[in-house]
Parts: C-alpha cells; sequence; structure tokens
C-alpha cells in the first residue's frame, strides 16, 4: 500500500446515490483485510434520466481528486500495489451486436490494461503477478495464465486513458466492489489497471500527474488489429517449440474465425488450440494445457476463446484471438479433478457456462471471467441420473438463460439473483438489513421424456438450442425429430417468490428421416447438419428453405458461419434459389464443414462452392517416420491412412489409404529412403515404394496374426526385421530372382516371453556384415546370427540379462565419442546403461532424464557435417513428454530438457534427416507434432547449472556443505583407516583415494544398499573406466567420483514403501486383517533359495546384526572378526507372520513417513 493515506471511497448505490465512506470505519476495515472479496454492482438498468447528474458528480470528485492529487505528488513515494482490483460503475447505454473494436477499448480497471496479469500455481494456491509491458517480457509458449484485470465488454470507450500508478496510490479505491490480490506478488511495479473516469479525455492536470509517474505503454490486447497473430516472429529460445501441429480433434468444433482478409480456423489438435490461417498457410498455437483439451468455445464477435481440459490440474484459459495471449486462466474449476466437458460463452462473451466431468457429481458453473476472479458466481450440481451433459448453449438474447443435453435429458438453466437478508444481535435486539449484493443462484427444468410424453418414439437427444422466437427450445434427436419446450417465465412485475422459469414439451417435430448431429442457428434460419452429411435451412416454422444434400458429405460433426454477413446478390452473384412459391435468392453467410472423417471443408455460398481444406486420420496415429535425405514424413493411423508431407513447406504430398480393417501400426523407411516398411494391427507387413506407397512386392507378408510394432532395415537395405504383440522376430531378406531382386520370407523365432522394446540392426566391425538385436521387457538382450539362419530356421548367436529388478525400456546404438563401441539402453529406474557391444558386458550406469516416467524411446540426433560428430545429442520420449540429452551422458541434470507433447501418451518419435526437428505422435489424441530444436539454448542451460561437480552437489541434501555430504567425506576416510587396520600402530597414510573394496561398505553406511550385481556393475564401471585407452585397470577411487558412482546407482527417488509392498504382493498371502504377509518359514526359505540367495551361515549374522546381538562392528573391524555371533534362534526372534511394515519397521528397523505409507497403499 502507499505511504500515503488513503482517501474515502466512493460507493454507488442501486438507487443512484452516492454515500462517501469514513477511513476510520471499523466495520470497512475489517472487510480491508479480508484475503479476497468479491462483489458485483451491476448499474445497467437505471434510468437514462439519471446519466447527467451522476456526470455532474464524476466531474467535482475528479477535481477534487486532482486538486489533492498535485498536493501530495511530490511526497508520495512509488510503492507496492495495493492488490485492490475494484469494478467501476458502469453507465448505462445501449447494448450493440456488433463485433467489438479493440482499438476502442480504454486502459481502464475494466476494459485493459498496461501490463498483463501472469498466474501461476503452487500448491493449492493461485497466485497473481503484474508485469510491466514495459519491460518487454517474452511471451512464453508453455505460460499458464496471462490475465487482463477488468474486461468489461459492454464499455468501451472511444479513448484511450490512462490514470497513473501515483495518483492511484493516493486516491484508494473509487469503486464499490473490491478483489484482494496477494501483495507479495505484486512487487514493486505498480499498478497499471487504472478507473475508469468517464467518457471524457483527460484534463491537462492529469496528462500532467500521468507523465510524471511514467505509464508504460499500453496493452498489446487493446491495441491490437487482427492480422497482429501471424506478423508475430518468435525467436527460438527453448530446446524444442511446437511448429507445426499435423492433425486435428474430429470430436470437437471447428469454428470460422475470419474471412474478410484472410481465412483463418480454429481447431483443437491435442493439448493445443491451433488458429490456422489457410491463405498463408500458418499456424499460431495457443499453448497452456497440461491436458488434452476437452471443449472450447468462442465469442459472437471471434475475439475471445475459451478452452478447458480435463485432467489433473484441469484449466480454463480463455485467450485473444487477435493476439494469441491468454488473458485470463481459472485454475482448480474442478477441485475433484474430473475436467471439463461442456463449455459455452454468453453472446456479449462477459459470462462462461462449464459442466463438469464427473460421473457422480456434474457440477454447472457460471464465470464472470472478465472480472479475474477464480470462484463461479453460482453453481449448481446435476443427480447423476441426468446423464453426461455434453453440449451447452447461452440464450443469444439473454445472459440468464442456458440450455444443456446429454443423450437422454435435456436441462434449461435460468440464472436468478436475490437480495440476501441479513440478521444479527446486538445486546437484547435483534436486527434485520439487507445487504447491497445480491446472492445468485442457477435453477434448473429438467421433464423427464419419455415415449409415452408422445406416443412416439424420440430418440437420444443430440444438440438443443434456443428457438428464432426466444420464448421455446429445440433439442434435435438422433431419429430426425425436434423435440420443442415451452418455456414458461414469470412476468417482470411478479416477485421472485412465485418460481423459477421452466420448460414443459410442447410437440415433436418429425423434421426428417436421417439423424440430425448438428443443430444450430445463424440470421433468420434454423440450421441443421445430419448423418448423410445433408445441410438443411429452416426457417422459424420449421418450414424448410433450402439444403445441401449433393456434396456427398460423410456425417456432419461441426458447423460454423462466418462472422462476415453474406454479400447482397449482384448480376455477377450465383446463389441459388430456396424453396419458396416465390423462389428468391437464398443467401447465407460462408461456413466450415467438419465431417466425421476428420475432413475439413469450406462452402462459398455464392455459386456453391465446396473446398477440401484438409483431411486427417480420423483414428489414433502410432506410426510416423522420417525419409533419410528429404524433408519428408510418413503418418500412420489405425484408420488404415499413411500420410506423406513436407514438414518444410507444411505441404501435403500424397496417401494411400487400406482396406478396411488394416491399420497401420509401424513405419520405416529404409537407409536408401526407396523403400517404406508398413506394420499393420492385423498381423500383415507391407513394402511399400516410398514415393508412390504402391506394392513393392506382388503380395503383403502375412506370417503374424498379431500387431507388428517395430520395422527395421539392415543398413545396407538387404535384411527387413519385424517384431509383433507375440514377442516373435520375423526376419526378411532380399533375394534375386529372374534377374529382379524381390523380397522374400526367411524365419520368425518367439524369442521373448514378453513385450519386445527395441529391434535393432547393427554392423559386425569385422565383416561389415549386418547384426541383428532386440531386447525385450523381460530384461533379455538377445543377438541373432544372420549367416547361419535359413529358410524358417532363425537361429541365436547370445543372450545376456540386461538389468535385475527394473526391465528395460529401449535401447538404441551409443555414437562413437569414445574408441568403445557401446549400445545405449535405458530402463524403468530412470537410469541409462551403457553395454560393450561384443561382451555385451555393463560398462556404465547412470542416472538419465527424470520427468515423470521413464524413457520409452531414444533415438541419436543427426549431424550435417563431419565437424558436428564429437558433439552429440539424444532426442527421448517418455509417457508424455519429449526431450532433449546432451552427450555423452554422465548423470548432470542441467543436461536434459523436456516439455509435455501429448498429455494422453506418447505413441512415436522420429527426427529429420539433417537434425533440425523432432516429431512425436500422440495415439489416441490423433496428431502429430513437429518440435525446433535449438541446441544452442539447451547448452546455455548446462553452463548456467555449473561446472565439474557443481551440478551434482545440488542432487545430496544440503549441497557441498551440507550434513550429507560431511557425512560421506567421513565415512570416505575412515575407510581408510579401516583398511589400514584399526589396532594398527603404524604411521598413517592419508590418500584421496579408498580400496575399490571398500566401496559397498561405504555406500551402505550413507544409506544406499546396492545388490550384489549392482556392485559387479560398480567394480566394472571402475575398473574398466581408463582400460581402453591406456590397457590398465583401476583398483581405487576418489571422493569426487565416488559421489558420482553414488548418485548414478543410487535409486533416483531415495527408498519408499512402494517396492515392499509389490514384492510382498508376489510372494505373499492375504492374512485376516487383509493385509499382504509371509510365514515365517517361507519368509527364510527365500531368503535360502532366490534371487541372490543367502548361506546360512550369512542369514544368521545378518539377523544377529539387525537384532543386536552381535557387538559394534562386528565382521566390519578386523579386532571383532574372531566373535562367533551365529548362534541365534530366529523362530524366537522373528514373529510368525511378517507384513510389509514388520518387515520394514521391526526387522530392518527403518522409520516409515507418512509419505511413503499412502505412496505403498
Amino acid at each position: 500500500m502507499s505511504d500515503a493515506e488513503e482517501l474515502p471511497q466512493e460507493e454507488t448505490e442501486e438507487n443512484g446515490e452516492t454515500e462517501m465512506e469514513e477511513d476510520n470505519n471499523p466495520n470497512y476495515k475489517e472487510v480491508e483485510n479480508m484475503q479476497q472479496e468479491s462483489k458485483e454492482d451491476d448499474t445497467l438498468e437505471e434510468g437514462e434520466e439519471r446519466e447527467g447528474k451522476k456526470e455532474e458528480e464524476v466531474e467535482e470528485e475528479e477535481k477534487a481528486v486532482i486538486e489533492e492529487t498535485e498536493e501530495k505528488a511530490g511526497e508520495a513515494k512509488e510503492e507496492e500495489a495495493s492488490g485492490i482490483q475494484e469494478e467501476t460503475t458502469v453507465e448505462p447505454q445501449e447494448i450493440i451486436k456488433s463485433t467489438i473494436s479493440m482499438e476502442k477499448l480504454s486502459t481502464s480497471s475494466q476494459s485493459t490494461m498496461s501490463g498483463t496479469f501472469a498466474k501461476t500455481r503452487r500448491g493449492s494456491e493461485s497466485k497473481h503477478s503484474l508485469q510491466s509491458e514495459g519491460s518487454k517480457t517474452k511471451e512464453l509458449p508453455r505460460v499458464r495464465s496471462s490475465q487482463l484485470g477488468f474486461l468489461d465488454l459492454d464499455e468501451i470507450s472511444s479513448e484511450k486513458q490512462q490514470v497513473s500508478s501515483l495518483q492511484r496510490q493516493l486516491l484508494g479505491e473509487l469503486e464499490k466492489k473490491t478483489i484482494r490480490m496477494p501483495q507479495d506478488e505484486l512487487g514493486q511495479e505498480g499498478r497499471d489497471l487504472e478507473p475508469e473516469k468517464g467518457k471524457r479525455g483527460l484534463d491537462e492536470k492529469e496528462k500532467d500527474v500521468q507523465s510524471k509517474a511514467g505509464i508504460s505503454k499500453e496493452s498489446l490486447v487493446s491495441t491490437t488489429s487482427e492480422d497482429i497473430l501471424f506478423q508475430k516472429e518468435e525467436g527460438a529460445v527453448y530446446p524444442l517449440t511446437m511448429t507445426w501441429s499435423f492433425g486435428w480433434n474430429s470430436s470437437l468444433p471447428v469454428y470460422y474465425i475470419r474471412e474478410k482478409n484472410q481465412r483463418v480456423l480454429l481447431y483443437v489438435c491435442a493439448h493445443s488450440a491451433v488458429i490456422y490461417n489457410v491463405s498463408r498457410n500458418n499456424q499460431y498455437h495457443l499453448q497452456g494445457h497440461p491436458n488434452v483439451i476437452s471443449c472450447l468455445c468462442i465469442s459472437e464477435d471471434r475475439r475471445w476463446i475459451a478452452t478447458a481440459d480435463k485432467g489433473p490440474d484441469c484449466l480454463i484459459i480463455i485467450w485473444d484471438s487477435f493476439t494469441g495471449i491468454p488473458v485470463h486462466t481459472i485454475f482448480d474449476s474442478c477441485p475433484e479433478g474430473n475436467g471439463i466437458r461442456a463449455i459455452a460463452m454468453t453472446l456479449d462473451a462477459k459470462y462462461l457456462a462449464t459442466i463438469s466431468d464427473a460421473e457422480i457429481q456434474v457440477k454447472v458453473c457460471i464465470w464472470k471471467w472478465t472480472l479475474a476472479v477464480d470462484t463461479p458466481a453460482c453453481t449448481l450440481q446435476l443427480p447423476k441420473e441426468y446423464g453426461f451433459q455434453k453440449y451447452l448453449t447461452f440464450n443469444p438474447t439473454n445472459n440468464k438463460e442456458l440450455v444443456s443435453n446429454s443423450k437422454t435429458q435435456a436441462i434449461y438453466y435460468s440464472w436468478v439473483s436475490r437480495n440476501v437478508l441479513i440478521c444479527f444481535k446486538c445486546g437484547d435486539y435483534f436486527f434485520c438489513t439487507h445487504q447491497n449484493e445480491e446472492r445468485e443462484t442457477l435453477a434448473h427444468s429438467a421433464p423427464i421424456l419419455t415415449e409415452k410424453t408422445f406416443n412416439k418414439l424420440v430418440g437420444k437427444f443430440s444438440q438443443s438450442v434456443f428457438h428464432l422466437n426466444l420464448t421455446q427450445i429445440l433439442s434435435a434427436t438422433m431419429e430426425g425429430k425436434l423435440v420443442v419446450w415451452d418455456i414458461y417465465r414469470s412476468p417482470s412485475s411478479s416477485s421472485a417468490s412465485l418460481g423459477a422459469p421452466y420448460i414443459k414439451p410442447c410437440k415433436l417435430v418429425h423434421l426428417q428421416k436421417e439423424s440430425i448431429t448438428v443443430l444450430t442457428t445463424v440470421d433468420s434460419y434454423i440450421v441443421t447438419g445430419d448423418i448423410k452429411g445433408n445441410i438443411k435451412f429452416y426457417d422459424h416454422t420449421l418450414a424448410i428453405v433450402n439444403w445441401y444434400s449433393h456434396l456427398k458429405l460423410s456425417s456432419i460433426r461441426t458447423l460454423s458461419f462466418s462472422v462476415t454477413l453474406a454479400a447482397p446478390p449482384t448480376e455477377k452473384s450465383n446463389y441459388p434459389p430456396d424453396c419458396t412459391l416465390r423462389g428468391d435468392f437464398f443467401i447465407i453467410r460462408n461456413l466450415i464443414i467438419g465431417t466425421s472423417d476428420a475432413t475439413v471443408y469450406h462452402l462459398t455460398t455464392d455459386g456453391t462452392k465446396l473446398e477440401k481444406l484438409f483431411v486427417e486420420p480420423k483414428d489414433a496415429i502410432c506410426a510416423i517416420s522420417c525419409h533419410p535425405y528429404q524433408p519428408l514424413i510418413a503418418v500412420g493411423s489405425v484408420c488404415g491412412m499413411i500420410k506423406v508431407w513436407d514438414y518444410e513447406k507444411k505441404k501435403y504430398i500424397f496417401s494411400r489409404v487400406f482396406e478396411k480393417g488394416l491399420g497401420v501400426q509401424s513405419l520405416t523407411y529404409n537407409p536408401e529412403g526407396a523403400l517404406l516398411g508398413a506394420g499393420f494391427t492385423e498381423g500383415t507387413v507391407y513394402i511399400l515404394d516410398a514415393m508412390s506407397l504402391e506394392n513393392e512386392s506382388p503380395e503383403p507378408f502375412r506370417y503374424s496374426r498379431t500387431s507388428v510394432t517395430h520395422i527395421s532395415f539392415s543398413h545396407d537395405s538387404q535384411y527387413m526385421a519385424t517384431a509383433d504383440v507375440s514377442f516373435t522376430v520375423a526376419v526378411y531378406m532380399v533375394v534375386v530372382k529372374s534377374g529382379k531382386r524381390v523380397w522374400e520370407y526367411l524365419a520368425r523365432l518367439r524369442s521373448h516371453r514378453k513385450s519386445i522394446r527395441s529391434l535393432l540392426f547393427g554392423v559386425h566391425l569385422d565383416n561389415n556384415e549386418p547384426r541383428l538385436l532386440s531386447l525385450g521387457r523381460d530384461r533379455l538382450l538377445i543377438e541373432y546370427n544372420l549367416l547361419k539362419s535359413h529358410k524358417d530356421h532363425l537361429e541365436v548367436l547370445d543372450i545376456h540379462r540386461t538389468d535385475q529388478g527394473s526391465y528395460p525400456t529401449c535401447m538404441v546404438w551409443y555414437p562413437p565419442l569414445t574408441k568403445e563401441l557401446f549400445l545405449l539402453i535405458c530402463n524403468s529406474a530412470y537410469k541409462v546403461k551403457l553395454f560393450n557391444s561384443t561382451t555385451k558386458m555393463c560398462r556404465k550406469t547412470l542416472l538419465g532424464p527424470a520427468y515423470g516416467s521413464p524413457i520409452e524411446q531414444a533415438q541419436v540426433l543427426p549431424v550435417k557435417t563431419t565437424s558436428e560428430l564429437q558433439k552429440r545429442y539424444l532426442v527421448f520420449i517418455n509417457r508424455d513428454k519429449v526431450g532433449l540429452q546432451i552427450l555423452p551422458v554422465d548423470g548432470n541434470p542441467h543436461k536434459t530438457a523436456a516439455i509435455i507433447c501429448h498429455p494422453n501418451g506418447v505413441a512415436g518419435l522420429a527426427l529429420s534427416y539433417d537434425g533440425r526437428y523432432a516429431f512425436t505422435a500422440g495415439g489416441h489424441d490423433r496428431s502429430v507434432v513437429q518440435w525446433k530444436i535449438n541446441l544452442s539454448a539447451l547448452e546455455a542451460a548446462v553452463s548456467l547449472g555449473g561446472e565439474d561437480l557443481t551440478p551434482f552437489y545440488g542432487l545430496v541434501p544440503g549441497g557441498r556443505e551440507g550434513k550429507f555430504y560431511r557425512e560421506l567425506e567421513d565415512y570416505f576416510y575412515y575407510s581408510q583407516l579401516r583398511s589400514q587396520g584399526i589396532d594398527t600402530m603404524q604411521t598413517r597414510k592419508v590418500s584421496e583415494h579408498i580400496c575399490l573394496s571398500e566401496l559397498p561398505f561405504v555406500m551402505r553406511a550413507i544409506g544406499f544398499y546396492p545388490s550384489e550385481e549392482k556392485i559387479d556393475d560398480m567394480f566394472n564401471e571402475i575398473k574398466f573406466s581408463e582400460y581402453v585407452d591406456t590397457g590398465k585397470l583401476i583398483d581405487k577411487i576418489n571422493l569426487p567420483d565416488f559421489l558420482k558412482v553414488y548418485l548414478n546407482h543410487r535409486p533416483p527417488f531415495g527408498n519408499n514403501m512402494s517396492g515392499i509392498h509389490k514384492s510382498f504382493d508376489v510372494l505373499g498371502y492375504t492374512n485376516s486383517k487383509g493385509k499382504k504377509a509371509i510365514r515365517r518359514e517361507d519368509f527364510l526359505k527365500l531368503l535360502l533359495t532366490k534371487g541372490e540367495h543367502m548361506t546360512e551361515e550369512e542369514l544368521s549374522d545378518c539377523f544377529a546384526t539387525l537384532f543386536g546381538l552381535n557387538p559394534e562392528g562386528w565382521k566390519s573391524e578386523p579386532a571383532t572378526s574372531s566373535f562367533k555371533g551365529s548362534e541365534i534362534c530366529l523362530e524366537e526372534e522373528l514373529p510368525e507372520e511378517i507384513t510389509a511394515e514388520i518387515f520394514t519397521t521391526e526387522i530392518l528397523g527403518l522409520t516409515i513417513s507418512e509419505d511413503s505409507e499412502q505412496y505403498g497403499q
């Protein structure tokens, strides 16, 4: 708050009178101290006869304010903004149904701002911060929110006005209703949102104060034109930047945004909304949702876009379509985490309505988004019997009425305001008073409709709209009928106690034979789209006026009419005649048509010209592959379509649709780029010509009965291998017959017990012959002997196990950065392992990228020149992200970066031949996203993370100076004493190294308990670290190297109960208390016979130590090595029944945190 004393605040009552509220009012101070308070004062219904009086009052108030401001301007300091947002009184004015020009927006607290509100989420809190536009802050592609403080779309000033931050601090708040914002987020930037002083310009004194205060320039949202969106040139400031989206969510509508100068569409692709300029072939992506967008809507003037998603941390974001800026974000709209199923916006864009996507508690909310509030104005809980409400719309002339429908229930809503009566006791007296605020409630009417209602079959509802006469509602059904509902409203003079408005079914109109899928209104027509691709127009009496039935379209999913009115007919016009007896021209706006086969058309009504804009896959996309030396990408869908794009020109080249039942599951170009291998969901394998998609072989191969998940070609294109869901590897080879090269089946083998994760060809270093390897989730790495394989016999060369507890997820050839050739294998424990390509020995274990889920696919980024061979990068995907990793991998967390690409799961990864782009397939979201790779941004992040051990110190609690590292140093040097003998009297030799044999003891001392196999991997990693270069083995390790080994080998998220619970779930039985338990005899037997089993002596020794029966340091110190502590009766020490909790707390002596217990459960 400003140091200057706040002036009294002006409040405007509903009767038009003004009252001055004293600063010393205790009730006001209590209200001022509240965290957040939102009130609404709507004066639009006041009579125009009071406008003159109010303007005079405003003028007098302004003059007094300006004089007071000039007196205090010299001594007032620039302080933090008070954090109070307000809503000013709006003068009555006529509501005009035309497009709102943003050039007329004034910089008032209701309509504009000179900065941008950025809203972030930390935990369960949502905070606001104000950023000055003068600071030239760059817009982030993944920005959560950027709010306009108050956008009152009724009050648009013709002159741009500003009031200084200094004046605002001195004046206090000149409004009745306030919303308090957290002050700690406002910083030193002051407040740029100013109260509007009416429609008159500032006088010279106000302008002088404004110039002294240093007001920043006006908001981009308020000053922009329609063309600025595609004039932006955003620099690549992130390692991965979305540049193009292939495909669209055909379950959601396509909107016609603009047509006058250029044709612009709006549609959804995965978790981004895409504004597509058809004329320029450009895309602008509205990024910010953490989940796949579930619904969207747009204002009547096509200026404001609202998008919502469903899933954890779901958001509702309102965007400015002219600039692409998110002006407001609503967090926690669904605390249950279900998300939003339907959304609608009023004609004047002041209010939003949403319906949650819940099975039990469906919530309908009304949001006053222009007030920048995060709580709904009113809510309504719907019973689950109403079904999933999938369609929602407002009454175009009354913001207080809505209609929605599920397949079985149509619901009419009325938004009612009621006065609040407050009663309180003071001593022996009771007082009652009317609060100025009106309590808003949402009432609904949902009559049950059965076949007995009209004695006819009604059918399932598709969409509902308000009739053109505004006294009825129309609901379309899948039987081609319209249900007409009459709206019964209370007279305006009646009391609210008479009840809320309601609807009753009036009649059932059999409109057509075809199922109606779309129902909307435009101008004076009621428009339907049906399952046969017909579009029909009816007048207000439901008499048909015209129809389009010759377009030969599939089922209509969406219709969107241009905001531009149709041009009046001229001599050159070619409008079709309507169906009336007069045969007048049927003049209607141009429209966009979206169909069920994921095709989007543009219909020019003058001349009935149908233009196909784009055709995308209508089913999941799981297969993508980039051409090895041309800018082409092949995209395969489960619907049987293979589509090839030029990803530099963003141009569709050619496609092929296979017969029904053939869904594309995998695609791969051969190294020469002449062939394209395609694997299908029912097991068929095609070899296609890469430039025509025609069959290369006469008949496809049908040797598999299940989906073909992997296809790979050898470096010389002599072999092709496939893997399917049945854990089978099949090999095909080229043979010469009659002077022609043809492909033939060689052999197949069911070599794995679980799913095959990678199928990879390599090259033998000695003879340049191809080698084939497969990696399965069964932890087996299998190499095949192609030279000894023959017809129907696939020879196995060797088998190696890659992991012990975790399972491998993918495999690639590690680039030749060293003399030793490696296979890089990622596993489910977030580790990256390097295996010698010849001996299959694990040479290194390193901490991989940890972004919520393990790496699922990885590819080495191609290079364009030989000078780039020594600096290589890895591109990877996990469950929902795509990322970059700088090679060589060393466990440095700053060498990786990732971004969400497909929230519902990534199905495929491909890289361009020049290493400039990465492509990700989204599976069921039916999209492919192109990402531009900016390596310099990643290198900059690495340099900021520090050099040498600095990044690794940040991975331990407390860092370099913390308690943990100090203890590690103590254990490290104590290990030197221990290795030299505790009781020796000789001179101690202090060194910077410890013997390799001491490594397991120090690891266990600091809380990491590796298995024997992991200890062997650590020994091999250290022993052979310099062997290729020097030919010598290493038998000691220093503290910095020890720290790296520890950080790379330990579990990335520490120890928790999850793994122990999983083990007991597998090995135990359910006891009388419902918990998994293991009997004592079985427990001891497992330790002696399974896994890295123990001897009886080791078992007794371990339990004696755990139960404190051995002296301290037993078998760790040479002085106590002769102690005999194996005599222990385990039957007496161990309980008869062992659960996971007993094993952890009573036997191992570990403490279970609450988080671990919940995680385990």
